[in-house]
């Protein structure tokens, strides 16, 4: 398995004309809109998530959850990054990491990387503020069991391995959708949350090219 660097992340996170639109569309169910209408009334919630990396065996690896059961919340069981509404007087970044020490536990300090594209989520209304962040040890999960049934590990490694990226058509509400999605350990990754690790991955192929490939 191809090992990644945090050198490697920071220069991704800081690439300057990079197309994050064309890398989002790469893992998003088509047809589907990435960005908000100009003639939709009103104004979009926003929301803060945040790819979290660590050191593991397998090399540098990010936590998903799994979201808890609720009638309520249309992610309900759904496999994302950790994250939540910004709250009044938030920036995206401290949403972001008030809702992963609130979701998973963990009071590490949180080195901040950087920042991916917003993204628009039409079911909810949501503009999401992707953050990337690292913590230099493994954390011990404590998740909180009224939104997070459970914890995943993913090495970052497998974003590049197309053996584990399905495409399929889906029968969406009578309509026929197709959805590209990450398998993690046999979960399926999609919607907002592949979006979001397409980008990512995509940027990291960048400059893991540019360096196998040197000017």
């Amino acid at each position: 398995m191809r090992q990644i660097h945090l050198d490697t992340v920071r220069a991704a996170l800081a690439l300057e004309n990079f197309d994050s639109l064309a890398a989002q569309r790469q893992m998003a169910p088509q047809p589907r809109s990435l960005r908000r209408s100009p003639k939709q009334p009103g104004q979009s919630r926003q929301a803060g998530v945040l790819t979290l990396l660590f050191p593991a065996a397998t090399g540098l690896s990010l936590v998903l959850i799994r979201r808890a059961e609720n009638p309520h919340d249309i992610h309900s069981r759904q496999i994302g990054l950790p994250g939540g509404a910004q709250e009044p007087g938030e920036t995206p970044v401290q949403t972001a990491l008030r809702e992963t020490r609130e979701e998973l536990g963990i009071h590490h300090t949180i080195d901040l990387l950087g920042t991916l594209t917003p993204l628009y989520i039409p079911p909810s209304d949501f503009e999401v503020h992707p953050v990337v962040g690292y913590v230099d040890i493994h954390p011990r999960w404590k998740p909180d069991t009224s939104e997070v049934a459970g914890v995943l590990e993913c090495p970052l490694a497998w974003l590049l391995d197309d053996n584990h990226k399905v495409f399929e058509d889906w029968d969406w509400h009578g309509d026929t959708l197709h959805v590209p999605w990450y398998n993690v350990h046999g979960h399926q990754v999609w919607g907002a949350t592949a979006i979001i690790l397409s980008e990512f991955e995509q940027r990291v192929r960048c400059v893991l090219d540019q360096h196998a490939n040197p000017v």
